[in-house]
């Protein structure tokens, strides 16, 4: 419902602008960002609320999601440890604690913990998290392009069955350039350049018509092959660049691109032109060829002035939302259907943000579950008309349904039939005379294993009572050795069996070998991490 309404493409827009669009700097900032707000909510729910950002980040700077979605997923699970409301074991922690009291004598009882008593661990966590990515992400982190090979795809298309080998390129005009004061149409006849859009003074980016006539500080946007471009940049004494960066929004494969639309039988427009029609201007199509009788007419062949007939393919590039609205006109055909049919709709942010506000709101302040709470904001934005009822489950990964529902049963049947007591049991008697640093570090390899095949919760309510004893066996702090379990269940990253990961599994394309290399190495910093910040503090 907020990307819907425009938002989250302006918090992309934002981090970009601060960011760049380097991996070494956009990783950083997601990762900060979420774990700072998955600090204060679950973290399965932060992941959900950036999943959009992310995407549009991705779609901007040309970065693959493969390569940003793992590590914001992963300081997300990171970022639970920062306080004690981040997780729903450490929020689960001081009432283990107090009912641990009820059978132990007085000068044993713990004491139970402050809100931010987790704090530098969870620092010191996302930290070394964000490290670990700006570092390493190259080598862990795998390079899986889905929009980009789908726009490959295309352009392969048009290249094979039209003879068209366009690129989008942005040229800045400058002071003295001979072409100012000259009009599109003049200059796209003669040097065989299609200016799509111009933006001017950093104002929103414009479709011309054209009699517009070229200024200084104009920025073009060209769609034309590279031959045309490089004799289009020559006469202007500029230089164009496919690394758009003025354009980059509106040029973005979500917003626009290259499409077919086909003449019908009866279609008012048979025996006009584009030009006759001011193609451009009144339907926002900017004309680049007719395929008529397997005779395919390009730019340069006069296809502007062209009359159209029945039958004819158009080949033009298009804000999507112009080809939308094309369905509807019984003067066109549209022909390309596989492109995003998003409709924004920012009039409606009041009620997004009213929605979200109180989903968010009763996740942080009521005892209810995260799935009611954040289902209670999308059935407000439902019924607000944010999105609508099909656009809500098509927005449901049902991949992660399944995952989770999977796990569910296989982490009850582990606890039910006495199998994670039984492991904890042995392991436990194992390590008996052991260093208590050494117990302590069993005891987190423990909460480890089982967070990956139960719930977190599950494993947290198993270990704590055996943590605890076993402490006070050791002569250990028993509170430290309970908060021990408590951290160490958000160590989840080695197969996507946690939440968070299960959401990024599908958007990023990753497969369980890509958490497994990446998560391998994340696991081993947790514990390393953990074991020495309990110890430097506790």
């Amino acid at each position: 419902g907020l990307d819907k309404t425009g938002l989250m493409t302006k918090v992309a827009a934002f981090i970009l602008k601060i960011g760049g669009t380097t991996e070494g700097r956009i990783i950083p900032i997601i990762s900060a960002t979420v774990g700072f707000i998955s600090s204060f909510m679950q973290n399965v729910g932060a992941a959900a609320l950036f999943l959009p950002v992310v995407a549009r980040i991705s779609a901007r700077s040309g970065l693959p999601m493969s390569r940003l979605l793992m590590p914001m997923g992963f300081t997300a699970i990171l970022g639970g440890t920062m306080t004690m409301v981040g997780s729903s074991p450490l929020i689960l922690l001081n009432d283990l604690i107090l009912t641990s009291n009820t059978a132990l004598p007085a000068e044993q009882q713990m004491e139970t913990w402050s809100l931010f008593s987790v704090t530098p661990i969870g620092v010191a966590m996302i930290v070394v998290g964000i490290l670990y990515f700006v570092i390493a992400g190259r080598f862990v982190l795998p390079a899986v392009k889905t929009e980009g090979a789908e726009a490959s795809t295309a352009s392969k298309y048009f290249k094979e069955t039209y003879g068209i080998d366009y690129s989008l390129h942005e040229l800045k005009i400058t002071i003295g350039s001979p072409l100012l004061g000259r009009n599109l149409m003049v200059l796209e006849r003669a040097y065989k350049v299609r200016i799509v859009a111009i933006c001017f003074g950093g104002k929103e980016p414009i479709f011309p018509n054209r009699e517009t006539e070229l200024a200084v500080g104009q920025t073009l946007g060209i769609v034309a092959d590279p031959a045309s471009v490089k004799a289009f940049t020559e006469a202007a004494k500029s230089s164009a660049t496919t690394r758009l960066s003025t354009l980059k929004d509106l040029f973005d494969s979500s917003k626009s691109g290259i499409a077919e639309v086909v003449i019908p039988p009866g279609s008012s427009l048979i025996g006009k032109s584009a030009t006759d029609i001011w193609m451009r201007k009144t339907y926002g199509l900017s004309v680049m060829a007719i395929h008529r009788g397997g005779e395919t007419f390009r730019e340069g062949a006069g296809v502007r002035d062209i009359p159209f007939q029945a039958g004819d393919t158009l080949v033009c590039h298009t804000l999507w939302d112009s080809l939308a609205r094309l369905e509807k006109n019984n003067d066109f055909i549209v022909v390309t259907t596989e492109y995003p049919h998003e409709e924004s709709r920012p009039h409606k942010l009041g009620f997004a943000l009213l929605f979200f506000s109180i989903a968010l709101f009763m996740v942080l302040f009521t005892d209810l579950r995260l799935s009611v709470a954040l289902l209670t904001g999308a059935i407000g934005m439902i019924l607000s008309g944010v999105l609508s009822i099909d656009e809500a489950y098509e927005a449901v990964s049902w991949k992660t349904v399944f995952l989770l529902a999977s796990l569910i049963p296989l982490g009850f049947a582990v606890e039910s039939t006495g199998t994670a007591k039984w492991i904890a049991d042995q392991t436990l008697i194992i390590m008996d005379g052991s260093p208590i640093w050494v117990i302590q570090l069993a005891i987190a390899v423990l909460a480890t294993f089982f967070t990956l095949v139960m719930s977190n919760v599950g494993a947290t309510v198993l270990l704590v009572p055996l943590a605890v004893n076993i402490a006070i066996g050791a002569g250990a702090n028993p509170a430290v050795f309970a908060l021990t379990v408590a951290l160490a269940t958000s160590n989840s990253f080695l197969i996507p069996t946690h939440q968070v990961n299960a959401l990024i599994m599908g958007p990023g394309g990753y497969r369980v070998a890509d958490f497994m290399r990446a998560g391998g190495i994340m696991t081993v910093l947790f514990l390393t991490v953990l074991m020495i910040m309990l110890n430097i503090i506790f």
